[in-house]
Protein backbone atom coordinates (compact mmCIF):
# COMPACT_ATOMS: atom_id res chain seq x y z
CA UNK A 1 0.00 0.00 0.00
CA UNK A 2 2.14 3.15 -1.44
CA UNK A 3 0.95 6.29 -2.58
CA UNK A 4 2.24 9.46 -3.54
CA UNK A 5 2.49 13.14 -2.35
CA UNK A 6 0.62 15.44 -4.88
CA UNK A 7 0.84 18.64 -2.60
CA UNK A 8 1.80 20.55 0.24
CA UNK A 9 1.00 23.43 2.32
CA UNK A 10 1.48 25.74 5.32
CA UNK A 11 0.35 28.78 7.28
CA UNK A 12 1.96 30.64 10.01
CA UNK A 13 -1.44 32.33 10.85
CA UNK A 14 -4.91 30.82 11.76
CA UNK A 15 -6.64 31.18 8.02
CA UNK A 16 -9.19 28.02 7.12
CA UNK A 17 -6.88 27.07 3.85
CA UNK A 18 -2.98 26.85 3.66
CA UNK A 19 -1.09 27.82 0.43
CA UNK A 20 0.35 25.45 -1.24
CA UNK A 21 4.23 25.46 -0.84
CA UNK A 22 7.35 23.76 -2.98
CA UNK A 23 8.48 21.71 0.24
CA UNK A 24 7.60 21.57 3.65
CA UNK A 25 10.12 20.64 6.86
CA UNK A 26 8.74 18.09 9.58
CA UNK A 27 9.97 18.70 13.00
CA UNK A 28 9.70 15.59 14.78
CA UNK A 29 7.57 15.91 17.86
CA UNK A 30 6.58 19.17 16.53
CA UNK A 31 4.69 19.13 12.94
CA UNK A 32 5.36 21.22 10.03
CA UNK A 33 8.03 23.84 10.26
CA UNK A 34 6.65 27.67 10.59
CA UNK A 35 2.82 26.13 10.73
CA UNK A 36 0.17 27.86 13.42
CA UNK A 37 -0.51 23.89 14.41
CA UNK A 38 3.34 23.23 15.33
CA UNK A 39 3.60 22.63 18.55
CA UNK A 40 3.65 19.73 21.73
CA UNK A 41 0.85 20.85 22.56
CA UNK A 42 -2.95 21.40 21.20
CA UNK A 43 -2.73 24.52 19.03
CA UNK A 44 -6.27 24.38 17.13
CA UNK A 45 -8.10 26.70 18.77
CA UNK A 46 -11.12 24.59 20.06
CA UNK A 47 -8.63 22.14 21.93
CA UNK A 48 -6.64 25.29 23.40
CA UNK A 49 -9.78 26.38 24.60
CA UNK A 50 -10.78 22.93 26.34
CA UNK A 51 -7.11 22.54 27.64
CA UNK A 52 -4.05 24.23 26.40
CA UNK A 53 -1.96 21.32 28.10
CA UNK A 54 -3.21 18.44 26.21
CA UNK A 55 -0.47 16.93 23.29
CA UNK A 56 -0.77 17.61 20.20
CA UNK A 57 -2.00 14.83 18.13
CA UNK A 58 -3.29 17.06 14.93
CA UNK A 59 0.59 18.39 14.30
CA UNK A 60 0.15 17.45 10.76
CA UNK A 61 -3.13 16.98 8.97
CA UNK A 62 -3.11 14.64 5.55
CA UNK A 63 -5.72 14.35 2.70
CA UNK A 64 -5.77 12.30 0.09
CA UNK A 65 -6.90 14.11 -3.18
CA UNK A 66 -9.75 11.31 -4.64
CA UNK A 67 -12.04 13.73 -1.69
CA UNK A 68 -12.17 16.02 -4.32
CA UNK A 69 -13.71 14.46 -7.33
CA UNK A 70 -15.65 13.37 -4.75
CA UNK A 71 -16.94 16.78 -3.23
CA UNK A 72 -16.39 18.29 -7.29
CA UNK A 73 -19.37 15.60 -8.40
CA UNK A 74 -22.00 16.89 -6.04
CA UNK A 75 -20.83 20.68 -7.37
CA UNK A 76 -18.33 21.79 -4.92
CA UNK A 77 -14.77 23.03 -5.98
CA UNK A 78 -11.50 21.71 -3.26
CA UNK A 79 -8.30 22.38 -4.44
CA UNK A 80 -5.19 20.92 -2.18
CA UNK A 81 -4.53 23.09 0.93
CA UNK A 82 -8.31 24.58 0.68
CA UNK A 83 -9.30 22.85 3.49
CA UNK A 84 -6.37 23.20 6.12
CA UNK A 85 -4.63 20.30 5.41
CA UNK A 86 -0.67 20.01 5.27
CA UNK A 87 -0.05 16.72 3.31
CA UNK A 88 -2.51 15.98 0.16
CA UNK A 89 -1.96 12.25 -1.06
CA UNK A 90 -3.14 10.23 -3.88
CA UNK A 91 -3.51 6.63 -4.62
CA UNK A 92 -3.70 5.86 0.14
CA UNK A 93 -7.05 5.11 1.38
CA UNK A 94 -5.70 7.01 4.53
CA UNK A 95 -9.48 6.84 5.97
CA UNK A 96 -8.93 2.70 6.22
CA UNK A 97 -5.83 3.20 8.00
CA UNK A 98 -5.51 2.03 11.67
CA UNK A 99 -4.19 4.13 14.51
CA UNK A 100 -0.51 3.57 14.92
CA UNK A 101 0.29 3.88 11.48
CA UNK A 102 3.61 4.88 9.81
CA UNK A 103 3.67 6.55 7.20
CA UNK A 104 7.32 7.25 5.78
CA UNK A 105 6.96 10.21 3.47
CA UNK A 106 10.32 11.17 1.20
CA UNK A 107 13.70 10.20 1.75
CA UNK A 108 13.25 10.84 5.73
CA UNK A 109 9.93 12.02 7.18
CA UNK A 110 7.94 9.65 9.06
CA UNK A 111 4.33 10.34 10.57
CA UNK A 112 2.48 8.08 13.11
CA UNK A 113 -1.33 7.82 12.65
CA UNK A 114 -3.30 9.67 15.26
CA UNK A 115 -7.07 9.60 14.49
CA UNK A 116 -9.60 11.45 12.25
CA UNK A 117 -10.05 15.39 11.31
CA UNK A 118 -13.61 15.88 12.93
CA UNK A 119 -14.53 18.43 10.52
CA UNK A 120 -16.34 21.85 11.96
CA UNK A 121 -18.98 24.32 10.62
CA UNK A 122 -16.01 26.40 9.00
CA UNK A 123 -16.61 24.04 6.39
CA UNK A 124 -19.70 25.68 5.20
CA UNK A 125 -18.06 29.06 5.65
CA UNK A 126 -15.64 28.07 2.99
CA UNK A 127 -18.31 26.57 0.84
CA UNK A 128 -21.87 26.48 1.74
CA UNK A 129 -23.04 22.65 2.13
CA UNK A 130 -19.77 20.95 1.97
CA UNK A 131 -19.98 19.78 5.65
CA UNK A 132 -22.55 17.61 4.87
CA UNK A 133 -20.09 15.88 1.95
CA UNK A 134 -17.17 15.71 4.39
CA UNK A 135 -19.76 14.22 7.29
CA UNK A 136 -22.21 11.87 6.77
CA UNK A 137 -23.24 8.64 7.80
CA UNK A 138 -22.50 4.63 6.45
CA UNK A 139 -25.91 2.26 5.13
CA UNK A 140 -25.99 0.91 9.27
CA UNK A 141 -25.89 4.88 10.29
CA UNK A 142 -22.44 5.07 11.71
CA UNK A 143 -21.12 8.68 11.65
CA UNK A 144 -18.39 8.91 8.62
CA UNK A 145 -15.63 11.78 8.37
CA UNK A 146 -13.92 12.00 5.32
CA UNK A 147 -11.75 15.20 5.83
CA UNK A 148 -8.58 13.50 6.36
CA UNK A 149 -6.47 12.11 9.15
CA UNK A 150 -4.18 13.61 11.76
CA UNK A 151 -0.84 12.87 12.99
CA UNK A 152 2.34 13.47 14.76
CA UNK A 153 5.76 13.99 13.52
CA UNK A 154 8.13 10.79 14.56
CA UNK A 155 11.26 11.63 12.27
CA UNK A 156 11.65 15.02 10.60
CA UNK A 157 12.53 15.56 7.15
CA UNK A 158 11.44 17.33 3.71
CA UNK A 159 8.27 16.41 1.60
CA UNK A 160 7.54 17.75 -1.83
CA UNK A 161 5.22 16.78 -3.73
CA UNK A 162 5.92 13.74 -5.97
CA UNK A 163 7.38 12.03 -2.80
CA UNK A 164 6.71 8.48 -2.37
CA UNK A 165 4.39 7.82 0.66
CA UNK A 166 5.16 4.25 2.23
CA UNK A 167 2.65 2.63 4.67
CA UNK A 168 3.79 0.48 7.53
CA UNK A 169 0.51 -0.77 9.37
CA UNK A 170 1.34 -1.58 13.34
CA UNK A 171 1.19 -4.93 15.11
CA UNK A 172 -2.41 -6.40 15.15
CA UNK A 173 -4.89 -5.80 16.46
CA UNK A 174 -6.05 -2.85 14.39
CA UNK A 175 -7.73 -0.13 15.92
CA UNK A 176 -9.87 1.58 13.66
CA UNK A 177 -9.63 5.66 13.37
CA UNK A 178 -11.50 7.77 15.30
CA UNK A 179 -11.68 11.52 15.67
CA UNK A 180 -9.03 13.40 17.75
Amino acid sequence: MNGTVTAVSSNGGYSFTKPNRDSVTLLAGLGVEGDVHAGVTVKHRSRVAQDPTRPNLRQVHLMHEELFAEVAAEGFEVTPGALGENITTRGLDLLALPVGTLLRIGEAAVVEVTGLRNPCVQIDAFQQGLLKQVVGRDEAGNLVRKAGIMSVVRTGGTVRPGDPVAVELPAPPHRPLDRV
